[in-house]
């Protein structure tokens, strides 16, 4: 089967696409052939094996596993022993961040992390939905109407679907992204749009109730300084160095009434099929750029690395 694959960490240049052996399913998994698979941020910190925590997940020195690629919506082509629930032809979906190997023809996943597509769905708008709808669904939890709420890195996959559910509770949306994302945001609804490059939101004498932070880059001292007394801030992703101290020196403004902390998804199928029904509902919709073959798997990389996409790329060997 062809598949894109890497031998080691690095940019997007250590990709190549490749002729592999079809996997063979295991106990408990089944082999699905991949339809669709979404690109996601977690995909470039696998490839480029930073921040830290990727190499803990995915090899220290080198990559355990070839094949990147962890929102799967596949066909279902084999089960493994043990399987029950799931039949030969079965459309399916789900976020095996774990294990990967979404960039490919075939993919061998677990039975318990995948879920039905429901009929309404594509492929490729299924695909953009377990692993940045569940970020989305579980950052804007509880947000009550009037409550001011920023999203920083808005304009990705998790950010544009986090700020559609933001909206509808009620909320007043700042939205912090790059320049050339800003009259984009800004027509999905963001009430107010800083440009990052221009504009240091935690500098500018500014409060938010919640702060939704795609990637932390700064320490708790600002980031309490832009949180609202009774405020909550949380961080999706980072480098250790700067979660570190943001999660331990953090405690110290709970004291001040201030929440600094991880955001913690309990991913898996109960969110995915939560999200997938939302999506059916017409309560949450992905930003679809574009849908490329397996060639392009470089470059989309790329792309979502440096933050240029709008919403999500999807692949589609």
């Amino acid at each position: 089967m062809k598949a894109v694959v890497q031998d080691r960490y690095g940019g997007p240049e250590h990709l190549r696409l490749a002729e592999i052996e079809v996997p063979e399913p295991g106990k408990g998994q089944i082999r699905v052939r991949v339809l669709a698979c979404a690109v996601n941020l977690s995909d470039w910190e696998y490839l480029t094996g930073s921040p830290f925590y990727a190499r803990l997940v995915g090899g220290l020195t080198r990559p355990k596993r070839a094949v990147l690629g962890s929102d799967i919506v596949g066909m279902v082509d084999a089960l493994g022993p043990g399987v029950a629930g799931f039949a030969l032809g079965d459309r399916v979906m789900g976020d095996v961040v774990m294990v990967r190997g979404g960039f490919a023809e075939y993919a061998c996943v677990a039975a318990a992390e995948m879920t039905p597509v429901p009929d309404a769905l594509s492929d490729e708008l299924a695909a953009c939905l377990p692993q940045a709808g569940g970020i989305a669904v579980t950052g804007t939890e509880g947000l009550k109407p009037g409550e001011r709420f920023l999203i920083n890195g808005a304009g990705g996959g998790s950010g544009t679907m986090a700020l559609q559910l933001a909206k509808a509770a009620g909320a007043h949306v700042t939205a912090v992204d790059n320049a050339g994302k800003a009259e984009w945001l800004r027509s999905l609804g963001a009430d107010r749009v800083i440009d990052y490059r221009a504009e240091e939101f935690t500098d500018m004498g500014a409060r938010w109730d919640r702060i939704l932070d795609m990637v932390a880059t700064r320490g708790p001292g600002r980031i309490a300084a832009a949180l609202s007394l009774g405020g909550a801030y949380r961080a999706v992703g980072g480098e250790v160095r700067v979660l570190l101290p943001l999660v331990l020196g953090g405690l110290a403004y709970r004291l001040k009434g201030k929440s600094i902390g991880m955001l913690m998804v309990p991913s898996g199928r109960e969110l995915t099929e939560r999200v997938a029904r939302m999506a059916v509902e017409g309560r949450i919709a992905p930003h679809l750029e574009g849908v490329l073959p397996l060639a392009e798997v470089p470059e989309a990389l790329r792309r979502t690395g440096l933050g240029e996409v709008k919403g999500k790329l999807v692949i589609r060997p």
